[in-house]
């Protein structure tokens, strides 16, 4: 049995994460009372332990995340790499009042709790192929819901190709986004939020990315990809406020794919 074991964990990528011995620093990280109880709420659909190990994460690392927004991923990872890896947040260079409101409340978040993140890094992050860190000086890129963005404004090429140079040699790219059906082309502008995960395979591969496996984990089979205002009808957007709410609550979030990468080298 033990040797059936080994052969699995060799052979099907998407069962390493199943295959490896739990972390208990990580575990601790997402039960930690001092998360914001929404944040927590949400972990049923963000599925935090299985995709960060997944992905091959340790403690050690130093991370670059790309867009933490207003935190949540943060919430984990800077306590988690606190005390021997190192945690990048690459925030939005922001070019509106509303960017601008949104980072401040971020950057306050931080100053709010010197004990938690006292440690983390902002960078700045202006989506444009510049230099986010020093090239070849983080272990791993972490993207999570942000292709699409990239693909509707046409940067996805240059954003991709500086994760690539940001990473050390046999560094990892994890990438999660909504997932578009195949049943239909690629939107070029992924107008709907979607993105095809053979899409997203090929876009990282054109930026240098070896292409290492997938996991189903963030999977939602009841998410049907055809809805009036996008992926944001769904929650936790609920775009169309209370008209369908329970059905849309019901589907809950997206489907997604968890794709996970390496630059070659290592």
């Amino acid at each position: 049995m033990r040797r059936l074991f080994a052969l699995l964990c060799l052979g099907f990528v998407p069962l390493l994460a199943a295959c490896a011995t739990p972390d208990a620093r990580l575990q601790a990280a997402i039960a930690s009372p001092e998360r914001a109880a929404a944040n927590r709420a949400r972990d049923a659909y963000r599925s935090p332990e299985p995709v960060l190990s997944f992905f091959g994460l340790r403690d050690d690392m130093a991370v670059l995340e790309i867009y933490p927004g207003a935190g949540w991923w943060t919430e984990i990872l800077a306590p988690y790499l606190d005390a021997r890896g190192t945690y990048h947040a690459a925030a939005a260079v922001p070019t509106t009042d509303e960017g601008r409101a949104f980072r401040r409340a971020f950057e306050a978040k931080l100053a709010a709790d010197r004990a938690r993140f006292g440690k983390v890094k902002i960078v700045d992050f202006a989506a444009d192929g510049g230099d986010i860190v020093p090239p070849g000086s983080v272990d791993m890129v972490l993207t999570f819901r942000n292709l699409h963005n990239w693909v509707a404004r046409g940067t996805e090429d240059a954003v991709l190709k500086s994760f690539f140079r940001a990473l050390k040699p046999g560094g990892t790219l994890g990438l999660v986004d909504h997932r578009a059906s195949n049943a239909v082309p690629q939107d070029p502008k992924a107008k709907n939020g979607y993105v095809r995960e053979d899409h997203a395979i090929a876009l990282a591969e054109r930026a240098g990315f070896k292409y290492v496996g997938r996991s189903d984990v963030k999977s939602n089979p009841k998410d049907t990809k055809d809805y009036p205002e996008g992926v944001w009808t769904l929650p936790p957007t609920l775009r169309l406020k209370d008209k369908d709410r329970a059905k849309y609550e019901a589907i809950g979030e997206s489907d997604r794919f968890v794709l996970k990468f390496t630059k070659p080298g290592g």
